[in-house]
């Protein structure tokens, strides 16, 4: 793992989610072939985007994270900004298709993200008309 990177575990997953500004996470394991083919790609973005928290979930030793966090394949990448889950897919991407979401999720309007998430909140607690 390259020291761009945060090996992410149960004592510092959920501190790292909730914190503000943008967090990739690689769920992977050793024994996953995709995963290993992704991992140079992960660590290339996180060297080139220092402003961005770039946090791998070994699945192999973090169980309970990835059941938590639902992974049915690996790797799958999920992105988070300010706390919310805005992105969560298995597979690996390619280079261009992690700049470009890396890109998208930079350029998003947060506040905007915040309040649509309350509008549908609001709806779900109003209960069906």
């Amino acid at each position: 793992m390259g020291a761009s990177t945060l090996e992410l575990n149960e004592k510092n997953f959920e501190e790292s989610v909730k914190k503000a500004g943008i967090l990739f996470i690689d769920f992977w394991a050793e024994w996953c072939g995709p995963c290993r083919a992704f991992a140079p790609i992960f660590e290339k973005a996180a060297a080139s985007h220092p402003d961005i928290t770039f946090g791998k979930v070994n699945t192999d030793e973090q169980q309970g994270l990835a059941q938590a966090f639902e992974v049915r394949g690996i790797p799958t990448l999920a992105v988070f900004r300010d706390g919310i889950l805005l992105f969560s897919e298995a597979g690996a991407l390619p280079a261009a298709a992690l700049e470009q979401l890396i890109s998208q999720v930079q350029a998003l309007d947060m506040t905007k993200v915040k309040a649509d998430i309350a509008a549908i909140e609001a709806k779900e607690k109003a209960g069906p008309v």
